[in-house]
This record gives structure tokens, sequence and C-alpha cells, in this order.
């Protein structure tokens, strides 16, 4: 089993130039094989291959030796990256569709974008050879770096196999240990399963009845956002000035972002814990934030990456996630004697009685019983 340990750190005046010198080293070399790359299709048709790369890239740093002083496995993995980005866009989990991939393919456009140094945001990753990636506990060695002071004293488990270094709009750095060979104890059994409907006036609500709120971080911080942004607009760009207010930006949108990853680490952590199976709904979230009166609600409650986490998680303790096809009509369907009414499908309607056996149903409490039930019955076909 693989995991990351990640870990602040705070660099030296000579490692802050050096890191920043790598940053923009994998960055040219990504773009420049990324061109490399399309330039061959377009001419012949071809796909050149990692390899191929990487011996060019000998011969790339003769003609630039300034990419001698940054680490060389860094600069392969840029090129492993440039790789998995075009894997990625023809597999579907990158923007794909159907009219991109015929435009790739007819014109050679609509591939993989080039990086810019525009963001803020930069990474690279390092591969862990001869021992050139060590954990000292006050300290983290890292290639060409050397010692990097860090305060986390989390001890990584099992073996490192990589670090990516990163550093956030708001100027902070990070490194991110992928560790293999990590051991972890599953959670105790308590036999008790539960299906989850996932909102956004209640975060989730669960079958068992119980309703987990829905926090709400950037409804709450977008009166200081909105005038940190104005205040930014305002100001000269690229002057000292500008800077400071990017600065301040920066800092509230990953304050945001850092409150709510921290609810649903404690959330999903939660939900593992209690249950053994888990049925969610396969919820197709690149369509729904569509909806342009929705879209940022949908986007500040992060129902994919709370998903993520509750899969990987699952995996993790030896737990069960099930998860229910997009089109099942958990909410029409009446979870006592299983017949549809499709009258409930207006999302006005919160609570209805079942024309059929007569109970009065929750419309969320009763989606999250049907998606346990299905998911049970899934769940039981794939086991026969």
């Amino acid at each position: 089993m693989e995991k990351a340990f990640k870990y602040r750190i705070y660099p030296n005046k000579a490692q802050k130039v050096l890191l920043a010198k790598t940053f923009g080293c994998c960055r040219f070399v990504y773009n420049y094989y990324l061109n490399m790359h399309n330039d061959a299709y377009k001419k012949d048709g071809t796909y050149l291959n990692y390899y191929d790369y990487a011996n060019d890239l000998k011969s790339l740093k003769t003609a630039k030796p300034w990419l001698k002083e940054v680490d060389s496995t860094a600069l392969q993995q840029a090129i492993m990256h440039m790789g998995d980005a075009y894997t990625n866009f023809f597999e579907g989990r990158a923007g794909f569709s159907k009219y991109k991939c015929k435009n790739f393919i007819k014109h050679g456009k609509g591939q993989p974008h080039f990086k810019s140094k525009k963001t803020h945001a930069f990474s690279y990753t390092s591969k862990c050879v001869n021992g050139n990636i060590v954990y000292l506990e006050k300290h983290i060695k890292l290639p060409k770096l050397g010692l990097v002071k860090t305060r986390n004293r989390l001890k990584p488990e099992g073996r490192i196999l990589s670090a990516t270094i990163s550093q956030t709009p708001s100027g902070k750095y990070y490194v991110s240990l992928c560790c293999t060979e990590v051991k972890t104890t599953p959670f105790v059994k308590t036999n008790t399963n539960v299906g989850i409907d996932l909102g956004i006036k209640d975060f989730a609500i669960l079958s068992s009845g119980e309703k987990i709120p829905n926090p709400k971080y950037l409804q709450h911080a977008l009166l200081k956002l909105a005038k940190a942004q104005r205040a930014l607009s305002r100001k000269t760009k690229f002057s000292a000035n500008y800077n400071k207010a990017r600065l301040k930006v920066a800092r509230l949108q990953e304050h945001v972002a850092a409150q709510r990853k921290d609810y649903l680490h404690k959330l999903s952590t939660y939900i593992v814990r209690t249950y053994d199976i888990i049925g969610i709904e396969d919820l197709t979230v690149s369509n729904m934030i569509k909806n342009h009166k929705l879209a940022r609600n949908i986007a500040d409650v992060s129902w994919s990456e709370f998903t993520r986490q509750l899969e990987y998680k699952a995996a993790w303790y030896n737990k069960t996630v099930i998860r229910v096809n997009t089109f099942y009509a958990s909410s029409q369907t009446c979870s006592n004697c299983g017949t549809k009414h499709p009258m409930t499908k207006d999302l006005n309607v919160r609570k209805w009685r079942c024309p059929n056996c007569g109970i009065t149903l929750d419309r969320d409490i009763n989606a999250a019983i049907n998606i346990l039930n299905e998911g049970l019955r899934v769940l039981s076909t794939k086991a026969a």
C-alpha cells in the first residue's frame, strides 16, 4: 500500500533560489517536450515515448547548461508527467470529450496545456535514489537542496519512493513524501451499514436518520474575499502593492480550502470507522456544476473529494464502499414498499406521503435508505 506524508518546510534563502530554478527548469522541460510531442504528431501522426524524450534530454542539457543546476530526476519526472497528461486526456480523466478528441486527431488541437509561471503555484517531483531523500525529524534531506527545516514530527512509514515539493500561491512550501509498503491496522467491524445521500442544505443525510450540516466555508468568507479581490483589482499589476494584495487573496482562498479539507477528512474517517458497508451515489458533478444557480455551492461542498476520501480510506481499513448508479431513482422510490412516484422529482417536495402504503417520508432520509438497499443489492449481485 502507498501513502503520502505531507510536511510544511522552511527553506533558507539559497534553497528558495534553487527551488525557483527547479520549478522553472521543470516547467521548461515539460513545455519543450509537449511542443515536440505535438509537432511530431502534426508532422506524420506518430508519437514519441518517454525513452525517446529521456535520451534527448541529455543533448538538451548540453545545449542549455543551466538545466544541470537542478535535480536530474525532477526533469525526468517532468517528462513522465507530460506523458501522463496525454494518457489522462485520452482515457477520459482530464477534460476529455468526443469533440476535443476529434479536434485533436484532425488538427492536433485540444491537447494538454502548456504550463504557465503566472499561476504562482509550482511543484516538481524527485525520485528517491541511493538515500537522497531522508526524513530526519527536524529536517528533511532533499536532492540538491540538502537539509531543509520542518516542524512536523509525523514520522513517515514504509519506504520512501519520491518527494513532491510544492509552493502555494501564498508563498508557503510543502513536501509530500510518497511511501510504499505502509502497513495499516483495519478498523474494528461494527456490523452496521449506511447509505449516504449528499446534498447542499445538509452536507450528507445518512440512512440512520442523521443529518450532517454543511459548513459552507466559502459562503462565510465571500464578503472578505470580495473586498480583498476588489482591492487587488485596483492595484497596478506586478507592483509591490499588487503582490501584497495578491498574497492577501491567496491566503484567504487557502484558508477556506484548508477548512474544507479538514472537515472532509474528519467526516470521512468517522463514517469509515463507524460503518462496514457504505452506499453512495455515483454523482456526475461535472454536469451538475453547469447549473449556474448552484455551481458555486456544488463546488464548495466538494462531493467528489469526499467520495474519493471514502473510497481510499475504506480500502485502507478493510471497509466497503459501493457506488449506486447515477440514474437510480432514489428520491422517487418509496423505501417502504418500493413504489416509484415521479411527482417527487420536484426538489421543492421535501416530505411526501406514499399513495401506495400510506407512509410519510422525508425526501433525503428516504433517498439514503434507498441508496443503502440498492448498494447492498449491487454488492450481493457481484458476490454471486
